[in-house]
């Protein structure tokens, strides 16, 4: 066999170590990157549309990202979002939605995922009326001004239409069909805007999506999250919504950002998970066709939750003294209670006060083992998010970091630790780009 096949397989059979594998498949993207400097106006801007759970419903990191692109490109936008205000608390960093009352929200996961749910698409939800009158509204904040507004609905039998005011100018949207299939329509105006709204009229809407975008080069960072959810939850999805949705919204790189609620599961079984996983990753290519994706691997987090100290093989991750394995931490707390009240505990920081330890559960590090894995052998892009925070543990220490960087629920980030998380992907990719990265 020749030594370049040799060379070839053995690289192939050894896993990529590094904190950014298989950084050379985004090459198209980092190109299209590269001319995102060019702020002719109609030149579309550089797209990353990210799909994932309450990490990037957030916004904490992406909105990070965000940030860093458009300080260094120039903003082309706030990007795809779900319409309306799916659930309270709904956050649009770099724009404000509203919503009328009377619209029904369904959604991939949670309360609003019950049947029976009309199609949903790419941003996991959809808002339904059959209020006449009844309103959408979108407020850009002064850095994400907008040229370019589309809105993604569903035609069918009796539906009624959508007056789209953007700009001085009002456009119908007639959503009435002999069948159900998505639609996407786009209102372009010549001078940047601030506002846009959608009334309804005439009988029954239903809307998946909706996206900003300002046609002068720079960059989009769009953030489709559904809190909670995991990504064989994203398999509710329908593939001709999203098919339509993409057309529309022209992503030059996908980001699939998954893998926290998949290893706080009570039973995490890694086989059964890589069938999802490879299932789900097959369709995303197929729905994106040559656009490269970005796996973001589970990154650390913790729990006192005991239930989940056993949730997959291995060991779960002591943070509490981050020396010693749970088992050992459990047998000294039990130890120290047959001995009375006046016994010394292991009175740690990350100790609560009923004494239950701080761990990462085992079932994070199989997800996170099986992504890699199989990022390497599709070919896919793989971030390893956990070695960059700091490894295992590191959500124990980043709560108390000064400032925080991640919430009390040792899960979600601050925004200050959003920030530094898209800081230190971003390097990586921009290492990459310049041809830096060992192991590209």
């Amino acid at each position: 066999m020749p030594l370049p096949l040799l060379a070839m397989l053995a690289a192939a059979a050894t896993p990529c170590q590094t904190a950014l594998c298989q950084a050379d498949t985004l090459q198209p993207y980092f190109d299209k990157l590269a001319q995102a400097r060019d702020h002719t106006e109609g030149n579309h801007p550089v797209h990353i549309l990210q799909i994932g759970d309450s990490h990037t419903a957030g916004d904490a990191i992406t909105g990070g990202w965000r940030d860093l692109l458009q300080a260094q490109y120039g903003s082309g936008g706030r990007g795809v979002m779900a319409p309306g205000r799916p659930y309270p608390g709904y956050l649009t960093y770099g724009a404000t939605a509203s919503m009328s009352a009377g619209w029904t929200v369904k959604s991939t996961f949670g309360a609003a995922s019950a049947p029976p749910r009309p199609p949903i698409g790419i941003s996991g939800f959809s808002v339904s009326t059959d209020q006449e009158g009844a309103t959408l509204g979108l407020t850009a904040d002064a850095t994400e001004a907008f040229n370019r507004f589309t809105i993604c609905a569903l035609e069918q039998p009796g539906s009624g239409s959508l007056t789209i005011q953007f700009g001085g100018t009002s456009e119908a949207f007639n959503l009435n069909a002999f069948a159900i299939r998505s639609e996407c329509k786009t209102v372009r105006v010549d001078q940047p805007q601030y506002t846009v709204q959608v009334t309804t009229h005439g009988g029954p809407v239903t809307i998946t999506s909706w996206a900003t975008f300002r046609d002068a080069g720079g960059v989009v960072v769009s953030n489709l999250g559904v809190s909670g959810s995991q990504l064989v939850h994203f398999a509710r999805t329908d593939d001709s919504v999203i098919a339509e949705e993409l057309r529309s919204y022209k992503p030059d790189l996908v980001v699939i950002a998954f893998g926290t609620n998949e290893g706080f599961a009570p039973r995490v079984e890694p086989g059964q998970y890589e069938i999802s996983l490879r299932s789900q990753l097959a369709r995303i290519r197929r729905l994106v066709r040559n656009v490269p994706i970005l796996m973001l691997g589970a990154p650390d987090a913790n729990t006192r939750n005991a239930a989940l100290a056993n949730n997959a093989p291995g060991a779960a991750v002591d943070c509490t003294t981050q020396s010693q394995t749970l088992a050992d931490v459990m047998a000294t707390l039990r130890a120290s209670e047959e001995a009375g009240a006046g016994a010394q505990t292991p009175t740690q920081p990350e100790l609560d006060p009923t004494g239950r330890p701080l761990f990462a559960p085992p079932g994070l590090a199989a997800v996170r083992e099986v992504q890699r894995r199989v990022a390497q052998e599709l070919n896919i892009a793989f971030w390893d998010w956990q070695a960059r925070m700091g490894g295992a543990c590191a959500a124990a220490k980043l709560v108390k970091a000064s400032p925080p960087m991640m919430r009390g629920d040792f899960v979600h980030y601050t925004k200050a630790g959003g920030w530094d998380i898209a800081r230190m992907l971003q390097t990586d990719l921009a290492a990459a780009a310049n041809g830096t990265l060992a192991g590209r």
